[in-house]
């Protein structure tokens, strides 16, 4: 089992680890339902999704980092805007604390080129939850990252709405899982921002022998296991965006899945529950 890091020019010492588990202000977050759903079906992109329709999912990010320190920042996790100045990502996308060696990238949509909608931004401070390991098992797998200066409104990027604290939503609940992960296991990384329907899966299933197990912890939401759609290597960090109560809103953090195949069927994909971390992340953004 293995973290969902990209695999891009570095090697982190987290994905050698023996057994990893894989991987307010601005503007409104609402988008129509039907937005998100236009591009279903077209086939093989997150795991099994589809080209993300531009300008959709505003708050998602591309969290990047120079590991040699040569100015050649590349991308390694998504995250979300949660604040006009604070990201929300996973604790093991953090290499390590130097906060020079990160950027985030705001309204990006094309890796592979300057669109100009984009709103680049250094880091002054990370903080990791206190209850992180380093063992994903043991769950607590969110960070929170403060951006140099405050985005602003430019039409492509939003602040993201957040669950309140400890809602759990229904088995089965269609969420969309967002990210520039590899498309399949020893696949390849796309450019353009990709985005796949996936069904919650309730914690009584997925923690039980044939899913799960114990690795699962309510602290966590479950998502996928049909052996179609998942997260992969570059998901890390990045939404689980579910349309609950009227508004898009930030259910989860993409944290791990399967080692053997991102994909497989009865081992979805994991994220922190964000709703079970709240008030930890209200208490930090000061």
């Amino acid at each position: 089992m293995r973290s969902f890091l990209k695999e891009n020019h570095l090697q982190s010492s987290m994905m050698h680890l023996a057994v990893l588990l894989t991987c307010i202000g601005l503007i409104s977050s609402t988008v129509l339902p039907q937005q998100a759903v236009e591009n279903e079906g077209q086939g093989g992109k997150v795991v099994g999704g589809s080209n993300a329709r531009p300008n959709t999912w505003k708050w998602q990010i591309s969290l990047q980092n120079d590991h040699w320190n040569t100015g050649d920042f590349a991308h390694i996790c998504g995250g979300s805007l949660i604040g006009a100045n604070y990201v929300m990502t996973a604790a093991h996308c953090i290499l390590d604390l130097d906060v020079k060696k990160y950027r985030v990238v705001l309204g990006e949509y094309d890796l592979s080129k300057a669109e100009g909608r984009e709103q680049v931004r250094g880091v002054t401070r990370i903080k990791i939850h206190p209850g992180w390991t380093g063992d994903l098992a043991t769950g607590n797998d969110i960070a929170l990252m403060k951006l140099d200066s405050p985005v602003y409104d430019n039409g492509y990027v939003a602040i993201a709405e957040v669950p309140y604290s400890g809602q759990v939503l229904p088995n089965g609940f269609t969420c969309y899982i967002t990210g520039w992960g590899l498309l399949a296991t020893g696949g390849y990384m796309p450019d353009v921002l990709q985005e796949a329907p996936i069904g919650v899966v309730d914690y009584t299933v997925c923690s039980t022998p044939a899913w799960w197990g114990s690795a699962v912890k309510k602290t966590m939401v479950c998502a996928g296991g049909d052996g179609l759609t998942s997260g992969c290597q570059g998901d890390s960090g990045g939404p689980l965006n579910c349309f609950s109560d009227g508004y898009w809103r930030v259910h989860g953090v993409v944290s791990f899945g399967s080692a053997v195949n991102c994909n497989l069927y009865s081992k979805p994909t994991v994220f922190t529950r964000v709703s079970a971390f709240i008030d930890w992340l209200y208490s930090e953004m000061v």
